[in-house]
C-alpha cells in the first residue's frame, strides 16, 4: 500500500486527499500524520530532503513530491474523471490555474508563518502587504469570471478550493466580503466534491 505523509492541517495535503477521493484510490493509500515542527524530523526527510509536505512514498519505495506533482501521479491512475488534460489547450488552462492557486496558498501561509515563527517586533509590514496584495490581486482576477467546470471539477478547481478553504481556515475568511461570486462558486464545488466538506480542516 502506497504512504501519503502529510498533516490533517496542510491545504497542500488537502489537495491530495480530494484527489484520492475524487479517483476512487482512498483504500490504496495509508495516510500518515507527520509533525513538520519538529527540525529535520526524520518521518518526513527520508521521503524528502525539503522536510516538505504532502509526500507520497509507492510501494516500491520512490518517493513522489510535491502535490501537484503527486495529484497528476495519482490521475494516471484511473481513468476517471480526468484532472489533469493530457494536451492542448485545456492543459495549459488547468496547470495554470493550478499555479495561481498554489501562489495563493504559498503567499497565505507565508503570512501564517511571519507571525508563528518571528517575535513581532520584527515583523515587517511591507513584505506582509506584499504578500496580501499577491492574494488580493489573484482573488480580484477570479472574481472577474470564476472558473468553470464542464463533467467534473478538474485539479486547477480543487486547488483553488483548496486555497479559498485554507483562507477560510487560516485568515478568518476575511477574502469572502468582497467575492460574491468565488463565494457561490466554492459552494458549488462543494456540492459538486463531497471530499471538500471531508477534509475540511479542525483544530
Amino acid at each position: 500500500m502506497m504512504k501519503l505523509l502529510s498533516s490533517p492541517l496542510s491545504p497542500y495535503g488537502r489537495k491530495v486527499k480530494m484527489t484520492l477521493a475524487m479517483k476512487g484510490l482512498k483504500d490504496k493509500v495509508e495516510v500518515v500524520a507527520v509533525d513538520t515542527n519538529i527540525p529535520a524530523n526524520p518521518e518526513i526527510t527520508v521521503a524528502n530532503p525539503l522536510a516538505k509536505i504532502p509526500a507520497l512514498i509507492l510501494e516500491s519505495g520512490q518517493c513522489v513530491y510535491d502535490s501537484a506533482v503527486i495529484c497528476e501521479y495519482l490521475d494516471s491512475l484511473t481513468p476517471s474523471p480526468v484532472l489533469f488534460p493530457k494536451s492542448g489547450p485545456e492543459r495549459w488552462k488547468t496547470i495554470t490555474l493550478g499555479a495561481l492557486a498554489d501562489g495563493i496558498l504559498d503567499a497565505a501561509l507565508l503570512l501564517v508563518y511571519e507571525k508563528r515563527f518571528r517575535p513581532e517586533e520584527k515583523w515587517h509590514e511591507p513584505w506582509t502587504e506584499r504578500q496580501r496584495t499577491k492574494i488580493d490581486r489573484s482573488l480580484d482576477l477570479l472574481e472577474q469570471n470564476p472558473p468553470a467546470w464542464g463533467q467534473s471539477p478538474d485539479y486547477g478547481h480543487l486547488t483553488l478550493a483548496a486555497a479559498l478553504g485554507y483562507l477560510d481556515f487560516r485568515h478568518e475568511g476575511r477574502w469572502r466580503a468582497g467575492h460574491p461570486k468565488l463565494v457561490a462558486w466554492v459552494d458549488r464545488f462543494a456540492k459538486a466534491v463531497p471530499a471538500f466538506e471531508e477534509t475540511r480542516p479542525k483544530l
